[in-house]
This record gives structure tokens, sequence and C-alpha cells, in this order.
């Protein structure tokens, strides 16, 4: 505990973590809505390394919207480069990762997940429909009962999430700084028992 107890005084943690992270990309897994932009540029900052939202890379490689490419192409084409984009991200080191929600849903994408330190957030369903309720920017979301879908997704996915390295359980009240100081223990943790 003495590793947060010193990044939670500003005493050389983020020297201790980074010395035991090695350049090790971190890669922030979850549902949609789960914050993982929000925590990835809080983490990235905290230990020095690079922020990366896949989805906001893809748009920029494709010049498109995500909602865009699901309407035009479809999911399967999105999929593609989602696999795509996370394949180039993954050589950059020392670079933090948020990924879309499904990303878990290609086999190959675990390839790239795997060589970095993989972090689910885990936010409860009625937490999710709370953030996500009138999105209209989000494709799969696209339905007359988001509380059914978000629950379709979650068990279709959560197995999945469940293969990370640290989960991180989120509830309504908890605030991004907060969950930030917990993944960052909670990734020191899990390089400490490797």
């Amino acid at each position: 505990m003495a590793d947060f107890s010193d990044f939670l005084n500003g005493k050389n943690a983020e020297t201790s973590l980074n010395s035991r992270l090695k350049g090790t990309n971190l890669y922030l897994i979850g549902m949609m809505g789960a914050g993982k932009s929000t925590i990835g540029r809080l983490v990235a900052k905290q230990t020095n390394y690079r922020f990366f939202d896949s989805d906001t890379v893809i748009e920029r490689a494709a010049g498109q919207t995500v909602s865009e490419i699901f309407a035009q192409s479809g999911e399967s084409e999105f999929r593609q480069i989602e696999t795509q984009v996370l394949g180039e991200l993954a050589s950059y080191p020392r670079s933090v990762i948020a990924t879309g929600g499904g990303v878990v849903l290609d086999r190959k994408n675990w390839g790239y997940l795997h060589h970095g330190v993989v972090i689910w957030l885990d936010v409860p369903i009625n937490v999710l429909y709370t953030r996500l309720q009138g999105n209209t920017t989000r494709p799969l979301l696209q339905t007359d009962d988001l509380q059914e879908r978000l629950s379709a997704l979650y068990a279709e996915r959560s197995p999945l999430y469940a293969l990370a390295d640290v989960r991180i359980p989120i509830s309504a009240e908890d605030l991004p700084n907060r969950v930030t100081q917990r993944v960052l223990q909670a990734v020191s943790d899990a390089l400490r028992l490797n």
C-alpha cells in the first residue's frame, strides 16, 4: 500500500509505477459509457503516457464518424477497421488506449491487448443507462428499449471483459479522479504479482 500512499502524496509513485510498467501499454475496456476516455486521459496524465481513443483514431483514419461507418458499411466493416487501428496503436509504447466497447468480440484483438495491461471498467447497467439516455451518436444504442439493449450487450460481452488483467467496479458515486487512483493502484498491484 506504500506505493498508493506515495501516489496520493505525490512522492515518486509515478516513477515507481512507470519503472514497473517499462513502457507497457494500458488498454481500457468496458461498455460504452463506462468512462474509458475520461479515465484514460487521467491515467495518461498521471503516468506521463500518451493517450489514444481508438474510436477517435478510427474516425480520423476513415474520415467518417463511427455512426457513419456503421450506417454506410456496417458493423463488420467497422470491426475490421477497429482491429487494424488497434494493431497500429499497439506499436506505440507508453500509451493508454481507450478502446471501443466491442473490441473484445474479435479474438485477434486480444493478441494486441495481451501485450499490455488490460483494465476493465465495470459499470452497472443502471448507471450506463443514466449516462447514455438520449445519446444519439452510438449506433448500437439506436433502439426503443435502451435498458434491454444495454443488458443484452453486457451479457454478451462481460465474459470477454472478465479476461482483463484488472477489473475496476464503478458505481454512480465514483468520481473520475477516484477511479483513476484505483486504476493506478490495481495496475501497480497486477505488475507486482507478475
